[in-house]
């Protein structure tokens, strides 16, 4: 490796250039939906179309309303070894991963639950994601910013903004909780970043918890 190279490179500006060079990159063009991973709101939105995907290619993976179930709202996904609340109401735009427990009164709603998180009684989470082995307490919400494109706009793509605005303020975002935090009961977690493994006391709102 060379010893003079930054320590940090970027695709489009250290890798791609030079390939294309050399002429060995190519680019293929689609009218298909495709999104770029680089932030928690593009994960949200990633995940909104990837369900409308399974609604339109495999029906049969996505829950279903039932006599005796959850209240299920547009496209959701339930992995079968969660425990979800008859009471529960999920969706639109919910997955819900492995061994995750939601309580009675839980409203979900355009959020990923990854595996293993507990939400207890009557909490709320719109528009976050809930880390690895997360517990979020009785009547705590978590809740982010919806961020999308420009509906009016043809292709329109997602656009990655900046972590802070040039006040130095968070902008407004997706909720992101790390794996392994505990949210107490009646906390609330507005348009903030918490890293893992965290035992959170007050509520918090647009901050990034270290």
């Amino acid at each position: 490796m060379n010893s003079e190279a930054p320590e940090s490179m970027w695709f489009e500006n250290d890798v791609f250039p030079k390939l294309a060079d050399c002429k060995v990159f190519f680019a293929f063009h689609t009218t298909n939906w495709w999104s770029q991973l680089k932030t928690a709101a593009a994960a949200i939105y990633a995940n909104r179309h990837y369900l409308h995907l399974y609604h339109v290619t495999h029906p049969e993976r996505l829950a279903k309303q039932k006599g005796t179930g959850p209240k299920i709202i547009g496209d959701v996904f339930i992995h079968s070894s969660a425990i979800v609340s008859p009471t529960a109401v999920i969706g639109p735009n919910v997955s819900i991963g492995s061994n995750v427990t939601v309580a009675a009164g839980v409203r979900i709603r355009e959020s990923i639950i990854l595996d293993g998180a507990v939400l207890q009684e009557q909490c709320c989470v719109l528009y976050s994601v809930i880390g690895w082995n997360c517990h979020v307490g009785e009547w705590a919400r978590v809740e982010g910013t919806p961020v999308g494109p420009n509906p009016n706009m043809p292709f329109a793509k997602l656009e990655s903004k900046p972590l802070f605005n040039p006040n130095g303020k968070l902008n407004p975002s997706i909720t992101v909780i790390g794996c392994n935090v505990q949210i107490p009961t009646g906390i609330m977690v507005l348009n903030s970043i918490v890293l893992p493994h965290k035992e959170l006391e007050v509520s918090y709102m647009n901050q990034i918890i270290l």
